[in-house]
């Protein structure tokens, strides 16, 4: 299991970076999955968010399994997805984004169990200006510290 120090040691872990470009077919399909019509003048679908801004920083799902060392099915629970846009997203405009981890700490739950709770944050740039940001906080399940009597 990570140690305490593992565990603070993620905030500041920055991700490689990169660049994201919605194309057509993939805000089509996801508009489609959400049961809506497509949205008028290629404004990309808010679900977006759950994937590009990851794959975009040049990283994925499994490496921040990885970052916080999930040790298996059932392991990781998603805690909040906060998403801020400070501009329209858009079909075929390329986005440049960065991010890091920017919070990662030790809890105990009410039932005895360690919870580690990490927070990432990632950022899409439209040229100099930011366009959405995203601060998804993930909670990783630990060992059971002691015996649930309810």
């Amino acid at each position: 299991m990570i140690t305490e120090n593992e565990l603070r040691a993620l905030v500041g872990h920055r991700f490689p970076g990169g660049h994201y470009r919605i194309a057509h077919w993939e805000n089509w399909l996801l508009t489609d999955c959400t049961g809506r019509a497509p949205m008028p003048d290629d404004l990309a679908h808010p679900v977006v968010l759950f994937h590009a801004p990851i794959l975009g920083a040049g990283t994925s799902i499994a490496e921040l399994f990885r970052l916080g060392q999930a040790s298996g099915a059932g392991s990781v629970g998603l805690e909040s997805y906060d998403w801020e846009y400070f501009e329209p997203l858009r079909e075929d405009v390329e986005y440049r984004v960065e991010g890091s981890i920017i919070e990662a700490e030790r809890t105990v739950n009410d039932i005895g169990n360690i919870v580690d709770r990490v927070a990432f944050q990632i950022e899409m740039y439209d040229g100099e200006m930011l366009a959405a940001r995203v601060t998804n906080r993930w909670k990783f399940r630990r060992e059971l510290l002691h015996a649930d009597t309810r």
